[in-house]
């Protein structure tokens, strides 16, 4: 049996985006070793028949003995286990696993979901992340990227010029994320904000909408689901002692959430590969109004399954909701169904599976 070895940064983002390729690996008679810090998901995917290797990881840490222990740790993991094929994901993962596998021979596959912040604006760091990605990938056998700006980045700066590929996300399991019936709007119009609280990804720019649109229109509701690591704790506590939002927290599943809305708001400026949360609100046929940049426009047909409009343009983004608001709720329906035959045509998990698969095989 052949051995596959999967690096990833946490449990969550291996199980909700990338376990049906471990399913298809398992099927398809491969030994299967995911290499992660634990989390609940491990057990679900060990019962499938994945053997877990636990491993610490400093996710958004700079500490530099911390990362050599992560760097310490796959350099004693790659040995023991001797995969035939490493497939890695997040940035810590990929960095630090392409280096040590292109230095002990063993084939490897990288994604680049998203460069990150670091990587986006020029400084110091930005020049220490290139030639860091620039050595990491160096060797692979395949670099997947998740949107073209990611792809012309690497290739502006010169840092790979070998095998890849552009797939579409993470993709979308259409079976979990399928159509739900579009709300009434009897008692309103919903909006739902679904990301980590934090600055990057818009939360400043939906609570100042929230904060205009229900002024103006008493019946709309501002629903936030996420994690809030203190920043914004006091913030949100008082706009929902006020009426303007409902924040519910990290919650385990998603989709009644979705399934309620008329709409999510995803006003992230974060460089991300491709947006799940404006995927899986599509796949459910939602529309989505989001940010024009690269991670996010690619969701969504302006004007067809949902809004673009400018990033971190507050004044902007107000007036695309206030459009949204004075729509037809047949004609709000009508862009849901056009976002999730979208995602039908462009984002079905299958093309990101077979490709993997392809890419492995040969």
């Amino acid at each position: 049996m052949k051995k596959v070895l999967f690096l990833v940064n946490r449990d969550f983002v291996l199980y909700n985006f990338r376990v049906e390729l471990v399913e298809r690996l398992i099927k398809d008679g491969y030994e299967v070793y995911i290499c992660l810090p634990y989390g609940e998901k491990v057990d679900i995917m060990v019962e499938m028949g994945c053997k877990f290797i636990p491993v610490k990881i400093d996710k958004r840490g700079t500490n530099p003995i911390r990362d050599m222990k992560l760097i310490h740790s796959y350099h004693k993991i790659f040995k023991e286990v001797k995969p035939d094929i490493i497939l890695s994901y997040t940035t810590k993962c990929v960095i630090y696993s392409g280096i040590l596998a292109g230095m002990m021979k063993i084939p490897y596959l990288t994604n680049v979901s998203g460069l990150g912040t670091a990587v986006e604006y020029e400084s110091a760091l930005q020049k220490l992340m290139i030639f860091l990605y620039k050595w990491s990938v160096k060797k692979a056998k395949c670099v997947f990227f998740q949107n073209q700006e990611n792809l012309e980045f690497f290739q502006k700066h010169k840092m790979y010029d070998g095998n890849y590929r552009l797939i579409p996300g993470s993709g979308v399991n259409l079976e979990k994320w399928s159509l739900v019936e579009y709300p009434d709007d009897a008692n309103g119009v919903e909006f739902l904000f679904i990301a980590r609280v934090i600055k990057e990804k818009g939360i400043e720019e939906f609570l100042a909408v929230a904060k205009a649109i229900k002024s103006e229109y008493p019946n709309s509701t501002f629903c936030i689901l996420g994690p809030c690591d203190g920043e914004y704790q006091d913030v949100l506590k008082e706009y929902e002692e006020q009426g303007i939002i409902k924040y519910e927290g990290m919650v385990q599943d998603t989709q009644p959430y979705i399934k309620n809305a008329h709409c999510t708001i995803h006003p992230s400026f974060y460089p991300e590969g491709i947006s799940n949360v404006c995927l899986e609100s599509a796949a459910c046929g939602r529309p989505v109004i989001t940010t024009d940049r690269a991670g996010c426009r690619e969701t969504v047909d302006d004007g067809v399954t949902g809004f673009l409009f400018e990033q971190r343009n507050t004044e902007q983004l107000i007036e695309t909701v206030k459009k949204f608001m004075n729509m037809p709720n047949e004609e709000r329906a009508k862009l849901g169904m056009n976002g999730h035959e979208k995602v039908e045509r462009e984002f079905d998990r299958k093309l990101v599976v077979e490709a993997y698969v392809e890419e492995i095989e040969s």
